[in-house]
């Protein structure tokens, strides 16, 4: 699982760019916060590849 600032870092993006977006991510509640799964992301980003009309 990571965390929001790992995922910002691992997508290249900043963590105020991952919050705005985290409803189209799939994302786990944890607390107050949010947690991310790697397999999860990679996932989505493959499916986003394959159909960029789901961004």
């Amino acid at each position: 699982m990571m965390t929001t600032g790992e995922l910002a870092e691992y997508l290249g993006l900043s963590t105020k760019t991952i919050y705005r977006n985290k409803h189209r991510l799939p994302t786990h509640r944890v607390g107050r916060g949010y947690r991310f799964r790697r397999s999860e992301i990679d996932r989505w980003l493959e499916t986003c590849r394959e159909n960029p009309g789901l961004l």
